[in-house]
């Protein structure tokens, strides 16, 4: 029987050092970020009973989430999504509070990727919820949170795309389409020829308009233009409303942004079920896909058997921007080793502790030779050794 006692599963790896450091730093950015706006952290159990995840409304593909039963034969599921966990909790502990509330977490998430496609299954993600606010404010408040935090990152191109899942959602609709995975996939690879052939047989039928608006969606992405585009194109009353309002928090970011870093796209489309409205990515020059991902989600809180509230969230990928940002992370060196000589043990351990107390960070060396602690001291860069038991300390690294 083959033994996996070295290996870590596929999806997973160990982290050292540098790359420690990165995802930390990222997580304390975001941290910090979301603390001085007023938020409040929450953390939910990374095991959760399958039936949160597994609903019309909050559907998450079975085939992605680890599973697993507990003593009670009842069916459970590693933590695939951040998002529908809080709202659970709105519907339990957080029943009946005072809203709009404002809720951020860091956490890892777990979900099983097709091998060989190069992403992990164990991601951690920060993020946040405002739940309860009204639609234009909170819509705009998330996406400024967003281009904070891309800002942060130390890249230097950054850029937010603005999309609504709402066009996609009501064409959809028109359409009578129930399983509509192979055409939000064409739409999202902007695949136009492989979408114009799947939608040929709506043409020259009662619903041929829709299908040529939603044959049209991949290609309405670019700059402010697109919303001239977009109106000549979707020619249905609630879709032009909903074009109008999505301009309006275009433009109102870009008075709060740079107007080159934001596009729009109204072909970009999410698989989570849950969003009903807006939805962004952020990206950073350093990785190729998405570290920034959210939108709105009206109806996923009243699933859970409460009366609907309005929210929006988003969910930074910790793992992809340390993995951009890790070539720019040093290590400090500690500032001071201490060796202790023999006799002195509780005088090195002592005098590293008010070291520490003083601020510097101090290193006691568990070795026993003077001069390995010395060429130890010198392979680390540390370049102050405090001897114990000597007559004098603070010498410098040979």
């Amino acid at each position: 029987m083959k033994s996996y006692d070295l290996i870590t599963p596929e999806g997973t790896r160990d982290l050292l050092y540098g790359e420690c450091a990165a995802r930390r730093g990222a997580e304390e950015t975001l941290r910090g970020i979301f603390l001085s706006h007023g938020y409040s952290e929450v953390i939910t159990p990374a095991l959760e009973f399958y039936d949160v995840f597994n609903n019309k409304t909050r559907n998450i593909r079975q085939e992605s989430m680890y599973k697993l039963t507990d003593e009670k034969g009842r069916l459970m599921a590693l933590r695939p999504d951040s998002t529908l966990p809080i709202a659970r909790i709105m519907a339990t502990r957080l029943r009946g509070c005072t809203l709009p509330l404002k809720l951020f977490y860091s956490q890892n998430i777990y979900r099983a990727n097709p091998k060989m496609s190069g992403r992990d299954d164990e991601i951690t993600q920060s993020g946040i919820e405002i739940i309860g606010g009204e639609k234009k404010r909170s819509d705009l408040e998330a996406l400024s949170l967003a281009a904070q935090a891309l800002d942060l990152f130390g890249s230097k191109e950054v850029r937010l795309e603005l999309g609504d899942n709402g066009f996609y959602k009501f064409l959809i609709r028109e359409l009578g389409i129930e399983d509509d995975e192979s055409v939000r996939v064409l739409i999202k690879n902007k695949n136009t020829p492989e979408l114009e052939r799947l939608l040929e047989a709506y043409f020259g039928t009662d619903k041929e308009k829709a299908a040529k608006m939603l044959l049209g969606l991949p290609k309405l992405f670019g700059a402010g233009e697109v919303f001239e585009k977009a109106d000549a194109l979707l020619d249905y009353p609630e879709l032009k409303a909903r074009l109008a309002e999505l301009k309006q928090t275009y433009d109102a970011l870009c008075e709060l942004e740079r107007g080159d870093r934001i596009t729009v796209d109204l072909g970009l489309v999410n698989k989570a079920d849950y969003y009903t409205g807006i939805i962004f990515r952020g990206y950073i020059e350093e990785y190729g896909q998405a570290v920034i991902s959210g939108g709105r989600y009206d109806t996923l809180i009243g699933s859970f058997g409460i009366e609907e509230v309005a929210a929006v969230g988003f969910a930074a990928n910790i793992n992809a921007i340390a993995a951009a940002v890790h070539k720019n992370v040093k290590l400090k060196a500690p500032d001071v080793l201490v060796y202790a000589r023999d006799g002195c043990l509780t005088d090195g351990i002592r005098h590293c502790r008010s070291l520490a107390q003083s601020g510097l960070i101090a290193e006691y060396y568990d070795g026993e030779d003077e001069q390995a602690a010395r060429e130890y001291a010198k392979s680390r860069g540390i370049t102050r050794i405090d001897v114990i038991g000597a007559e004098q300390s603070g010498a410098k690294a040979k």
